[in-house]
């Protein structure tokens, strides 16, 4: 067991993946001589070469669909876009052809191809750098969509991607790349829990928070604020966007009969828009009370000194456990 950076431990599943099999490689903008624009990929083209530690030029469309090419001809490519933002040129290839190929094909073809998003806010970026797309994603079937939330999940979650033979969209926050962590570089990928299941970061009686990404950790400092009122709140580290782990989110709900969803990226038809749906076909009769979103507003990501109004923080994730336990301070009405 060693203490790494979130950043670090994906560069270490990189060059773990890597040394295992020739056939992974990395592409990307800067991803060689520079190592990232966040150092993720550091010292990965010293160790393993141009040829496989791939500095592309500035076009994401042409990073993608060479990226397919390679996936067709045998190789596992491993593709960073970025910034978040960036990735829209690249929807076209990814929804057209990563997602569909292997359908297309009835099956006969595979497309072993991870995407690395650096995504979401918190760190003061710029326009364009602070997106959180991830429901386009969730919304194309053919693809698989996971967030990371701490270093271990980083690093096995990216081998798992990789060592795959479905397209991964695999999203890291930025705003926790410094975070640092336990990682046990020693486990199997194959002997780690699937990338598809949810995680019980906390475990709760009174309310159930699902989340991901970034988020996890202000929902845990929430738990913890609330345990101070004496509130017991189950959180629920989603992992994996697409598939959804139905029966693990389910038997937290049934659990604690009350739902609050915190995720960053816009309220209209996001992905906490689905949880509610699904909570709501598959738990209704468990429900106490409506579950409760709180997420970024429905409006383009704003200037960095505005973005703190934006993020779900603990506050607005308190108020909608007051909602949901029908507390008389909660602020009824009043969209989070």
């Amino acid at each position: 067991m060693v203490q790494l950076t979130m950043a670090k431990a994906i560069n270490e599943g990189l060059r773990r993946a890597m040394a295992d099999d020739p056939k992974v490689l990395v592409m990307g903008e800067d991803i060689g001589k520079l190592g990232g624009v966040f150092r993720v990929t550091d010292r990965l083209q010293e160790e393993f070469g141009a040829q496989r530690v791939i500095d592309t030029p500035l076009a994401e469309s042409g990073i993608v669909g060479t990226a397919v090419g390679l996936a067709l001809r045998g190789f596992r490519p491993v593709v960073e876009i970025q910034f978040d933002g960036f990735v829209y040129p690249a929807f076209d290839q990814i929804v057209c052809q990563v997602a569909k190929l292997h359908y297309r094909t009835r099956g006969n073809v595979r497309m072993p191809l991870t995407i690395r998003i650096p995504w979401a806010g918190g760190v003061g970026a710029a326009e364009h750098h602070s997106e959180s797309p991830e429901a386009y994603f969730v919304h194309t079937s053919g693809l698989r969509v996971v967030a990371v939330s701490n270093p271990q999940d980083a690093y096995l979650m990216l081998r798992q991607a990789i060592a795959s033979d479905d397209p991964v969209v695999y999203f890291e926050p930025k705003r926790l790349y410094h975070a640092k962590g336990d990682v046990d570089l020693d486990v199997d990928p194959a002997d780690a829990p699937p990338m598809g299941l949810a995680r019980v970061a906390r475990e709760g009686t009174d309310a159930t928070v699902l989340t991901y990404g970034a988020q996890v950790i202000t929902a845990l400092d929430a738990a913890l604020a609330a345990e101070e009122d004496g509130i017991s709140l189950e959180v629920i580290d989603l992992r994996s966007l697409s598939p959804l782990d139905h029966r693990t989110i389910g038997a937290s709900v049934r659990k604690t009969g009350r739902v609050v969803i915190t995720h960053e990226a816009a309220r209209e038809a996001g992905v906490g828009a689905e949880l509610v749906a699904s909570v709501t076909e598959r738990c209704f009769h468990y429900l106490e009370s409506p579950p409760v979103r709180v997420t970024g507003h429905d409006i383009p990501y704003p200037p960095a000194k505005l973005e703190k109004h934006h993020v779900p923080d603990l506050d607005r994730i308190l108020d909608a456990v007051d909602r949901v336990l029908d507390r008389p301070n909660s602020l009824t009405g009043v969209e989070l």
